[in-house]
């Protein structure tokens, strides 16, 4: 019979004693279950940052996860990975629990392969990660006038923003991937130029829209075999008292589909409404309005290469059509 040291029992001893003393939070994810994580600025909740309490959540879960975030002003640059799903960051009140940075394009970035941030890096929220609820939120990029300075980036599916504030200048919101679905609701955003834009398809349901100068709503870069791009129901549009010609929007891509309907409109909007970017794209951009109303809604001097949709064509375009993937993916109007 063979013999073993002394030392090899006591080991294993120590390793049998500590599996069974470890504690459920040594052995799992304390906060992987369905319940509400805190956030408070003031330390009364479980994190003091929002990226913290994003950081815990277990990757593609298959429960609903609310991250709930005291009223404060959260200076971050936010990323919600590829990995999760299923999270809702919900704010205590929409106008006190603000997420703020600041960088914008131009910022240099000296011993990086690119001279400046650039758009694309100069966001203030990035989720790239499906089924993100977005509830009661301030997102803003309040860096100065500077270059494009983007407060929401996106680039999942299924993205769901209802009564948050978006603030920014240029580039306000970027809708990052095509064939990606977003809805927002009830939402105020902001900007100078091209602060709506992107190849995503998004609808923008009873929203404000608020233009701070002259220039253009959105920029839509809506994918030639994708069938809608933008759609803005029943939203309003209201302008600075220094923003006096404002247009709708323009095409970043040769086939951006942007659609107004029972929208109201100041009389700061062109009379032609649209501006086509470069010549060339009148013959291939998507740009529709129907049964609008107010002063700017006026249809007589429309740019010629845009059209007003027929009442058939309009019935057509619901949230269903819209959204539809053959993933039943629902939301409420």
């Amino acid at each position: 019979m063979k013999h073993f040291p002394s030392f090899i029992f006591h080991l294993s001893s120590f390793i049998v004693l500590a599996l069974l003393t470890a504690t459920p939070a040594q052995a799992v994810n304390q906060y992987d279950n369905p319940d509400t994580i805190v956030v408070a600025r003031d330390g009364t909740g479980q994190f003091r940052t929002v990226q913290e309490a994003i950081e815990v959540c277990r990757a593609f879960m298959d429960y609903h996860k609310v991250i709930y975030i005291k009223r404060g002003m959260y200076k971050e640059k936010i990323i919600i990975p590829q990995w999760l799903q299923n999270i809702e960051l919900c704010g205590e009140d929409r106008d006190e629990t603000v997420i703020t940075y600041d960088d914008h394009a131009n910022i240099p970035t000296p011993g990086m392969p690119y001279p400046t941030l650039g758009t694309f890096r100069s966001y203030t929220l990035k989720i790239e990660a499906n089924d993100i609820t977005l509830k009661n939120l301030t997102i803003q990029n309040n860096a100065p006038r500077m270059g494009q300075a983007v407060a929401l980036h996106t680039e999942g599916d299924r993205l769901l923003f209802v009564n948050c504030r978006f603030l920014g200048d240029q580039d306000t919101v970027y809708t990052g991937m095509p064939a990606t679905r977003h809805y927002f609701k009830d939402c105020y955003i902001e900007g100078t130029t091209d602060f709506i834009f992107g190849p995503s398809t998004a609808w923008f349901e009873r929203c404000q829209i608020y233009c701070k100068v002259n220039s253009y709503i959105t920029a839509a870069s809506t994918p030639k075999e994708i069938m809608y791009g933008y759609i803005f129901n029943n939203c309003t549009i209201s302008c600075a008292p220094e923003c006096d010609k404002m247009y709708l929007g323009r095409p970043w891509r040769d086939y951006a589909y942007t659609l107004f309907m029972h929208c109201t409109m100041p009389a700061q909007i062109r009379p032609e409404g649209w501006h086509h970017w470069q010549a060339e794209r009148e013959q291939t951009a998507r740009y529709y309005e129907f049964e609008n109303n107010g002063p700017g809604a006026a249809t007589a001097e429309r740019a010629p290469w845009t059209r007003q949709l027929t009442r058939r064509e309009a019935s057509q375009v619901t949230l269903q059509n819209v959204f539809a993937r053959g993933d039943n993916w629902q939301v409420e109007p």
